[in-house]
């Protein structure tokens, strides 16, 4: 599947350029990019959580950025020059990962615990775009209480 052509749907549809973006990313994701290993999970109606094994990391050496529809995890181990590995089996790269959010889907906290950082998501549609029930007029006016005369036919 590596000939996608997306060119039909951007003749018949508007609207969906970031559904297209998207698409086109996860083609060009490689298994390198495994790193750190992570969770997404569905924890009720309207929210997730993201969660991330960070071993060897300390809070202070993570940083979480929200901008428009990304969320952004990089990780900035600092060197310790007073010790000597003399084997590394816990990895302390640095690393970079990013989540595509869906509209209205906003970062609610992050907690750090056991090497493990869990980010809380919330999905809040405001008022305006929720689905609402329209009152159907019935052509006499606003208060609807017109009445109509019947004369009987001659």
């Amino acid at each position: 599947m590596s000939n996608l052509d997306l060119a039909p749907f951007w003749r018949t549809t508007i609207g969906f350029d970031r559904l297209f973006d998207l698409v086109e990313d996860s083609r060009r994701w490689t298994p390198e990019d495994n790193y750190p290993p992570y969770n997404i999970a569905r924890t009720g109606e309207d929210q997730y959580a993201i969660t991330l094994a960070v071993a060897g990391f300390a809070p202070e050496d993570i940083s979480i950025t929200a901008e428009q529809n990304t969320l952004t995890v990089e990780g900035r181990k600092a060197v310790k020059e007073d010790q000597q590995l003399l084997y590394q089996g816990i990895s302390a790269r640095h690393f970079k990962r990013s989540f595509s959010l869906a509209d209205f889907v906003q970062v609610k906290g992050a907690s750090f615990e056991n090497g493990l950082l869990k980010i809380e998501l919330l999905r809040e549609i405001p008022e305006a775009m929720k689905p609402r029930r329209i009152a159907i007029d019935n052509g006499f006016g606003a208060s609807g209480n017109s009445t109509i005369e019947h004369k009987k036919a001659a």
